[in-house]
């Protein structure tokens, strides 16, 4: 998945820029090309579930570990995000709204290559997947009334049909499509399936940008101010998550891969998943999928900078270790 975010990372201005110049220069077919959004969303969520590997995991000396991760992301997390959303856009409803998607739920996939990268403890990020991905899919519609609906006037009160409705399709295709494939295939034919539609999710994810930007551009144009602001929010998320991920380590002494780990999953969003889920539970809001959008910029480049920081430390770590003997 790293390869993935690397493409991420140079697809999304391209969509955007291509999506804004279509919008601006050639609105007739932009709006054709909105038509698109709905199909989209659809191929990408069925992309997200089918590629993740949705089994409990039985590591029961990593319990203590697991519960600290879960509590980091799903209850200190939720609340630093609707700080910061409130500080930088409690009047606005839409740009809090979507900074807040962003900022609230953990990545369920590639935050894994980053930790290898780091040298972090993998296998324990594998276990940790099932349980992020399970748990955001339970709390989204907790979260949305709670968090987002207490202060903006959007209506949540249909959200569960919303979700069931959008929501069981791509799941329960994705799911039993890999259940089919996995029983009639080899593992040498099945097993490079689900890395596949982890490839084409950054194409499809661009694509559905593109038809964001391309079929919103007025709305989107409207307030460029708003863009760097979501940038420095972002930029503020990342540095007080590393500073919850360091007092977590100190605090309970948590060992060096754990601690990778630990930091690349407070560090990671899950914006694909959000964007999919917010285009159905907030429908007609371009802003706020432009708002997580602008997010997704700046994640790849500082999940990238935090693994060689963290490979970095660990070489020092190594380096003084390994001098201290040679001098005994």
């Amino acid at each position: 998945m790293s390869r993935t975010g690397s493409v991420i990372t140079i697809l999304l201005p391209l969509a955007i820029l291509l999506g804004l110049g279509l919008g601006s220069f050639l609105p007739t077919i932009a709006e054709q090309v909105g038509s698109l959004v709905d199909p989209l969303v659809l191929s990408l969520l069925t992309l997200l579930f089918f590629e993740a590997r949705i089994s409990l995991p039985k590591p029961p000396g990593n319990i203590p570990f697991l519960l600290i991760a879960w509590t980091a992301n799903f209850v200190i997390i939720p609340v630093l995000a609707w700080g910061i959303a409130s500080i930088f856009f409690g009047g606005e409803p839409a740009l809090f709204a979507g900074l807040l998607l962003y900022l609230l739920f953990p990545c369920t996939d590639w935050f894994l290559a980053f930790t290898r990268i780091a040298n972090g403890d993998v296998a324990l990020g594998s276990a940790l997947i099932p349980i992020n991905l399970i748990s955001q899919l339970l709390l989204f519609p907790v979260f949305l009334p709670l968090f987002i609906g207490t202060q903006t006037s959007f209506d949540f009160g249909g959200i569960w049909g919303t979700l069931g409705k959008w929501f069981l399709l791509p799941f329960t295709g994705a799911v039993l499509l890999r259940f089919v494939l996995s029983r009639v295939l080899s593992a040498t034919l099945f097993d490079p399936l689900p890395r596949l539609a982890g490839s084409a999710i950054a194409w499809v994810l661009s694509a559905l940008v593109f038809c964001i930007f391309s079929s919103n551009a007025s709305q989107l144009t409207a307030n460029p101010s708003a863009f760097p602001l979501i940038l420095l929010a972002v930029f503020l998320f990342f540095v007080l998550t590393w500073l919850l991920g360091e007092f977590l380590a100190w605090r309970f002494r948590i060992g060096r891969k754990q601690h990778v780990l630990l930091a690349m999953t407070t560090a990671a969003r899950n914006s694909p998943l959000m964007l999919g889920l917010a285009t159905m539970a907030l429908p007609g809001e371009p802003i706020v999928y432009a708002t997580l959008i602008i997010g997704m910029l700046v994640e790849f480049p500082h999940l990238t900078v935090l693994s060689r920081l963290l490979l970095r430390k660990e070489n020092r770590m190594v380096s003084s270790s390994t001098n201290h003997l040679t001098r005994k």
